[in-house]
């Protein structure tokens, strides 16, 4: 029979699933092998074409290692819990869960039907309350964990509280807030609950405070930096303005030293480690403090009260009243300093701003508020500011330093303060120019007034005691002066800004925390999951509280009030988790997900450890990447995994770009649409404007005119001008969007040539790690081999016909090159060029009219982590038993069968090649061409005459001169 390719593929995909072939052990001899996908937000959209590419080489991937001998772990699961089924939620009144579970379900079908080796029976989604119990869990965790600098690591918050009670707070080197209090034991002891929490408050790595956050105001909550484009909410395009709320954050800047370092133990890409290294920023420079200058100072003049400001100790808080304090990484250039910048949103802007500048100041800050952070940060030639009225003194000379606003400098980075060195920063120059501020040169190299480098030769001038000396001993001389007058030290600062970890929205994990007096308490650990609770709508309270508060009677009853429930009921957290929440741990859960009694058995952690292969797009670089390196290291801290670092290989998968189709639009004499279309060849005769077009109703860029005419209504009497009786449709490379019409669906492809094609096909486009396009044309060709590949099992009429002979030496070598070949470009990720050597060998195998079982038993087991379908079939048919191919044993390539023992000799005659003839390598020149001389083609060729001469080149050519 024919390749049956529907009744085969819907056979097998419903056996593997009814025993559960793919299901790993926890506990096995063999050595095991954790792949992992990055998991999907399950969208109302489902899957096309693009989105199968990383799970289609991951599973290729799991299955060869199965063959290989290894316990795979390859799990499957869902990101289910975010912003589009909230706002599908408040468009429809439907429960976000409704939605959920139907896009899971959609997913789900699409998943199974392409054939993918997952372990069903862990599956996970963010959005179950046995599994968000969890993420509650370790929340708790940060929350009850501070950072030791000492141990460079987390310790428990007890321990903390412990050294407070026996040492006051002498002795601690913590990851914290700058605001914290110096204090004796005996005074710790006699501080009230709520003092003693509010300090501890100011350690803990998940804290509350007023941070600067992407508000929306029509989607009613915080956007991540990456959720909002120019100004607008990338769902919805709705307005988004800087805002200070009171948030969530997690201390993820106490690893920013341990996340830098471990980027050199993991095999990353390289562009994606950089990003993480940029993001994280590490600037090794100086804190310096201006003093706030007195409205009666005059230049060089400095009150008593001024001087003191700059002896203040370090440590004691940021933004005092009486200095600025900015962190430099160029702190010998301060003698340069001209001006003194704060982000709009610093928290002094409002006492320091004179009335006469108030109007506009307040006229400033309202523009940066509709700009995003990394609008703020990517816009490098827009000069824009405002001048506070403000003056700071340079506490190594006493100038008097204007003190302005500007949205280049961002409150959360640093101090929310920099001093501008014109001389030395093009921008702070081009902010000189334009404001008419000073501009001092410091060094004496050419060009001084927009670089100074310390690469380049030169000394300093105006500076001080600082003249003469080269970088290096200008530098270090600053910061012994600073610190000797208490007015700065050498400092290493972080780019990387704490993480905001609340959402004003429904659909996200609770937090698991309540207020007392106004400070956040821990829900007892027996009381979780904290339940997400029902709400009448998922949008803020009219008084503009997250939808959370709308939940009638969710309030905390304490079970530790000493006399049982109902002693004291409290106010619960109303914000819910972020996205990243969910997907910074679910790797672990994987491991053993049916467990209630922990996230994950210490056994199970234990045994897998860590992602050894790990496939996902770069885009999540500097979000969930980074955020589950945080939480892995902070796992590791508190003993829960042995592994410092979660993937210890990734791979970035390319993009599958979409190939738009054009159809022409005739336009009249008034230039108005017509409803005639132009074939693509000829409208360079015509005034034509070009439509996207439905790809589905196009083949070989040929449009199908009876199914344009039934796509859109006022299509339907379109009238077409051909070319050769066709109309071409233009093409275009474009991203895979519904709005050009090039979405292609995976299940149609699967109907029309099978999950095996589909599979092939897609490793066929090219290399994985690079983007490409989608072209549907060439897809034909995958499925024309595998037919190809069936028929080796086949006679003419398609009756299952193989062999028990035993092959001959080509037959051998043609296996064992593709044994060879496939193994090395599986285990390197090439797997367009695997297609390319399959499709080779089984031409030869075709050629040779091979149908031996010893070849095609192993062909079989070759072939099937790109085509599993047809391959367990064949594996079935050769009469091995069902399933087992999963788990059989990868061939073992013998080079042997690849070394050459005989040469086809092209045999001319008077220089033109006629035939040839295969003899041994090992005959010398006598021997073959004795061998020539008697074979009966070259007799043949001869016609009876004898040749003159014979010129053998051995292992080339012969010649017969006659």
């Amino acid at each position: 029979m024919d390749y049956q390719f529907k009744d085969i593929e819907k056979k097998w995909q419903q056996f593997w699933a009814d025993n559960h072939t793919f299901k790993a052990e926890n506990k096995t001899n063999k050595p095991k092998y954790y792949v992992l996908d990055m998991f999907p937000y399950p969208s109302g959209a489902g899957l096309h074409v693009g989105h199968p590419l990383g799970y289609i080489a991951s599973d290729i991937f799991a299955r060869y290692k199965r063959l290989k001998g290894f316990n795979v772990l390859h799990p499957m699961g869902y990101d289910s819990f975010g912003l589009p089924a909230e706002q599908y939620a408040i468009q429809t009144g439907q429960h976000p869960s409704v939605t959920t579970e139907d896009n899971i379900a959609t997913y789900r079908r699409q998943l199974d039907q392409i054939g993918f080796s997952f372990d069903w029976s862990r599956e996970v989604r963010t959005s179950n309350a046995g599994y968000y119990k969890w993420t509650q869990w370790i929340f708790m965790q940060l929350f009850n964990s501070w950072y030791n600098k000492e141990a460079d690591k987390a310790i428990s918050i007890a321990e903390l509280v412990a050294h407070f009670e026996s040492k006051g707070s002498t002795g601690i080197n913590a990851v914290c807030d700058e605001e914290i209090l110096s204090f004796t034991a005996d005074e710790w002891k006699a501080f009230t609950e709520q003092e003693q929490q509010a300090e501890l408050l100011k350690y803990r790595l998940t804290y509350l405070r007023e941070s600067t956050v992407n508000w929306c105001a029509a989607l009613g909550t915080v956007l991540a930096n990456d959720e909002v484009k120019d100004g607008f909410s990338e769902r919805g395009g709705y307005p988004v303005e800087q805002k200070k709320m009171m948030q969530w954050s997690m201390r993820i800047t106490a690893y920013a030293q341990r996340l830098l370092q471990g980027l050199d133990t993991i095999d990353w890409p390289e562009p994606l480690k950089e990003m993480q290294r940029n993001w994280i920023g590490k600037s090794v420079g100086a804190s310096v403090r201006f003093p706030i200058a007195s409205p009666k100072s005059s230049p060089k003049e400095r009150t008593s009260e001024e001087s003191a400001a700059t002896s203040l100790s370090f440590g004691e808080g940021r933004g005092e009243a009486n200095y600025i304090e900015v962190f430099t990484t160029r702190v010998d250039t301060i003698f340069g300093v001209t001006f003194v910048v704060l982000a709009p949103e610093h928290e002094l802007v409002a006492s320091l701003t004179t009335p006469e500048q108030k109007t506009a100041v307040e006229e400033y800050i309202a523009k940066t508020k509709k700009k995003s952070e990394l609008d703020r940060m990517a816009d490098t030639k827009t000069v824009s500011g405002a001048f506070t009225g403000s003056y700071v003194l340079n506490p190594l000379n006493g100038e008097k330093i204007q003190l302005w606003i500007a949205d280049y400098v961002l409150a959360g980075y640093g101090t929310g303060a920099v001093m501008a060195v014109p001389s030395g920063d093009q921008r702070d120059y081009l902010f000189a120019k334009h404001f008419d501020l000073p501009i001092v040169p410091i060094i004496d190299i050419q060009n001084i007034e927009t670089e100074a480098d310390p690469t380049k030769e030169g000394t300093y001038i105006n500076s001080d005691f600082m003249n003469g000396l080269d970088y290096k001993a200008g530098t270090a001389a600053v910061i012994a002066k600073l610190e000797e007058v208490g007015a700065g030290k050498a400092k290493v600062n972080f780019r990387m800004r704490d993480a905001i970890f609340g959402r004003q929205r429904y659909w996200g994990e609770p937090v698991p925390v309540y207020f007392k007096d106004g400070l956040p308490y821990l829900i007892e650990e027996s009381e979780l999951p904290l339940i997400l609770p029902e709400i009448d709508k998922y949008l803020p309270t009219e008084t503009g509280e997250p939808p959370l508060a709308r939940a009638a009677g969710w309030k905390y009853t304490s079970l530790s009030s000493g006399e049982g429930r109902g002693e004291a009921t409290y106010e619960y957290e109303l914000s819910t988790m972020p996205g990243w929440a969910g997907s910074s741990w679910y790797w672990y859960r994987y491991m053993d997900a049916q467990n209630d009694a922990e996230f994950a058995s210490e056994e199970a952690i234990e045994y897998w450890k860590a992602v050894d292969l790990y496939i996902g797009g770069s885009e999540h670089a500097t979000g969930h990447l980074l955020y589950s390196r945080f939480w892995n290291k902070f796992l590791k801290d508190i003993g829960k995994t042995p592994e410092e670092e979660p993937f210890k290989k990734l791979i970035n998968q390319g993009m599958i770009q979409g190939r738009s189709n054009f159809v022409y639009r005739l336009i009249d004499e008034e230039g108005k649409g017509t409803n005639t279309f132009v074939s693509h060849g000829l409208i360079k005769e015509h005034n034509t404007s070009p439509i996207h077009v439905d790809v589905n109703i196009v083949e070989n860029d040929v449009l199908n005119l009876n199914k344009f005419k039934e796509w859109r209504p006022d299509f339907a009497d379109a009238e077409f001008i051909l070319e050769n009786g066709k109309y071409v449709c233009g093409v275009e490379i474009e991203k895979m969007s519904k709005r050009y019409y090039n979405v292609v669906n995976p299940d149609d492809l699967a109907q029309r040539y099978g999950a095996d094609t589909l599979r092939m096909y897609e490793m066929f486009l090219g290399p994985l790690e690079q983007s490409k396009p989608w072209n549907t044309n060439g897809i034909e060709g995958v499925f024309k081999f595998l037919r190809k590949f069936w028929r080796l099992f086949h006679d003419a009429d398609w009756n299952f016909t193989v062999s028990s002979a035993e092959p001959n030496k080509a037959e051998l070598k043609s296996l064992h090159k593709i044994i060879q070949k496939v193994e090395q470009d599986i285990e390197r990720f090439s797997f367009n060029t695997s297609v390319s050597s399959f499709m080779i060998a089984v031409n030869e195998l075709t050629d040779l009219k091979c149908n031996k079982r010893a070849i095609l038993h192993n062909m079989v087991i070759i072939l099937e982590p790109y085509a599993p379908h047809i391959c367990e079939e064949l594996w079935v048919m050769l009469g091995e038993q069902a399933g087992t191919l999963s788990y059989a044993a990868y061939p073992t390539f013998n080079p042997a069968y690849l070394v050459e023992d005989e040469f086809s000799y092209p045999i001319s005659f008077n220089g033109k090649m006629k035939t040839n003839v295969s003899l041994s390598l090992s005959l010398s020149n006598d021997e073959i061409e004795a061998a020539i001389r008697s074979h009966a083609d070259v007799l043949k060729y001869l016609d009876g005459k004898a040749p003159k001469k014979v010129i053998v080149v051995k292992g080339r050519i012969v010649n017969i001169v006659v």
